[in-house]
C-alpha cells in the first residue's frame, strides 16, 4: 500500500482559494440578474454567455465591440477602500465607444484580476459594474475573476470589460457625414472621468502631498471623493440625440482630450474649430494646473477639461439638440463650428492628422 503523507501540496497552499471565487460567484449573481434583458438566454454563471439577436427588430444588423479599462485610477479607489464607483468607470469607457458609431450597447463581459480574492471587494467592484450597466441599457452577461498570487500583491487588482453594441447598417455614424457649417456641441463630464491620474495623483499626492481624506474647500468634499467621481455614461444621452436630431458624428473625450479625440471623427479638408470662451473647466483642472504648474497644452492633451462628449450636429438641429440633452440632465452648449480646412489657420508644423483646434482663452481659468 502506498502511504500518502499528510502534508499534502493544494492550489490554496499556492495562493488560489477556490471557495472564495465561488463564494465572490454566488454572491455576485444577484447583481448582474438586474441587469438582465430579453434577449439574454442563460443566467450568469455558464462558460459562455447566450445574447440573441432578435432579427424582427433589425433589418441589417452591425454588431460593434470595444475594449477598454479604468487606468491608474484604481490607485485611488485602492487607497480609499472604496470600490464600487471603479466598476462605473469600466461600463463608461466601454459603452461610451460603442455609441459614437450610433451603436446601441447590448452586453459587457467582465474581466477582473486579483492578487487574493475577496468576496466582498469583488462584489462591489460587480455592483458598480451592475449598476453601470443599468445607466447604459445594457446586460452584464457574463466575467472571469482570475487569481494570481505571486504576481499581485494580495490587496491589488485590476479590472477590464468588452462590449458589444448594434447598429442599423444604414445608421452607422462616420466622419464621411460631416460637413462644413456643422456645429460642435459639448456635453459636460463628471470630472477627470478615467484618464489622465497618473499626473492627477503625480501632482497632488506627490508634489503637493495632498492627503485623499483631506478636505477641499473647492470641491467642498474630501480630494479621494472628488477623484473617484464616476464617469458619465452618456449612451442613452446619445441614442436620444440619434432618435430625435440629425447626429453627424460623436466623440468619446479620452486620452489625448478635446482635439485628439475629435480628430479621429473628422473627415480630411475639414476641422472642428473650438472656442474655449464657452466654458470654465471645472476645479478639478484648475488645482492639477496650479499645483503642478502643468502647462495648457498639456493638460488638454491629457484630460477632457470638462468636457466627456461631443456631438457633431447639423445646423439647424443646435436648439433641438441643446433642449433634449436639457431634459436629460445633462450640461451641454455650442462647443464650436466645422471648416474648411484652408479657411483655417493651424499654425507651422501642424500635421495633416490634427483636424481639431482650440481657440482663445477660458474665462476664470
Amino acid at each position: 500500500m502506498i502511504e500518502i503523507d499528510s502534508l499534502h501540496t493544494t492550489y490554496a497552499l499556492a495562493g488560489v482559494d477556490i471557495a472564495a471565487g465561488e463564494r465572490a460567484v454566488t454572491a455576485l449573481r444577484a447583481h448582474a440578474e438586474r441587469t438582465r434583458r430579453p434577449e439574454v438566454l442563460d443566467a450568469i454563471g455558464g462558460f459562455a454567455g447566450l445574447f440573441t439577436l432578435k432579427l424582427d427588430r433589425w433589418r441589417e444588423p452591425v454588431l460593434a465591440s470595444a475594449t477598454d479599462g479604468v487606468g491608474t485610477k484604481i490607485a485611488v479607489a485602492q487607497a480609499m477602500d472604496v470600490h464600487h464607483t471603479i466598476g462605473i468607470d469600466l461600463v463608461a469607457m466601454v459603452v461610451d465607444d460603442l455609441v459614437v458609431y450610433g451603436a446601441e450597447p447590448l452586453f459587457l463581459l467582465d474581466y477582473i484580476a486579483v492578487g487574493k480574492v475577496v468576496p466582498e471587494r469583488i462584489v462591489e467592484l460587480v455592483r458598480g459594474i451592475t449598476d453601470g450597466c443599468i445607466q447604459a441599457g445594457c446586460t452584464l452577461l457574463g466575467g472571469e475573476t482570475a487569481e494570481h498570487p505571486g504576481m499581485m500583491p494580495n490587496d491589488a487588482y485590476d479590472l477590464s470589460a468588452t462590449g458589444v453594441g448594434v447598429v442599423e447598417a444604414d445608421a452607422i455614424l462616420r466622419p464621411e457625414s460631416v460637413r462644413p457649417g456643422d456645429v460642435v456641441v459639448a456635453m459636460a463630464s463628471s470630472g477627470l472621468h478615467s484618464n489622465g491620474y497618473s499626473l492627477a495623483r503625480h501632482v497632488l499626492l506627490e508634489m503637493a502631498r495632498m492627503p485623499l481624506d483631506g478636505h477641499v474647500e473647492e470641491f467642498g468634499r474630501a480630494l479621494g471623493e472628488q477623484l473617484l467621481e464616476p464617469t458619465r455614461i452618456y449612451a442613452k444621452d446619445c441614442l436620444a440625440l440619434v432618435a430625435e436630431t440629425e447626429v453627424r458624428t460623436f466623440a468619446h473625450i479620452t486620452g489625448g482630450g478635446l482635439v485628439a479625440n475629435l480628430s479621429r471623427v473628422m473627415p480630411r479638408g475639414l476641422v472642428a474649430v473650438l472656442e474655449r470662451g464657452s466654458w470654465t473647466p471645472a476645479a478639478e483642472f484648475a488645482l492639477i494646473a496650479r499645483r503642478g504648474r502643468v502647462a495648457r497644452a498639456e493638460m488638454e492633451r491629457t484630460f477632457n477639461m470638462g468636457v466627456g462628449m461631443v456631438a457633431v450636429v447639423d445646423p439647424v438641429e443646435v436648439d433641438r439638440a441643446l433642449a433634449v440633452l436639457k431634459a436629460r440632465h445633462v450640461r451641454a452648449w455650442v462647443l464650436g463650428e466645422v471648416r474648411k480646412a484652408r479657411d483655417v489657420t493651424l499654425g507651422d508644423g501642424a500635421k495633416d492628422s490634427v483636424r481639431a483646434v482650440l481657440c482663445g482663452d477660458h474665462p476664470r481659468f
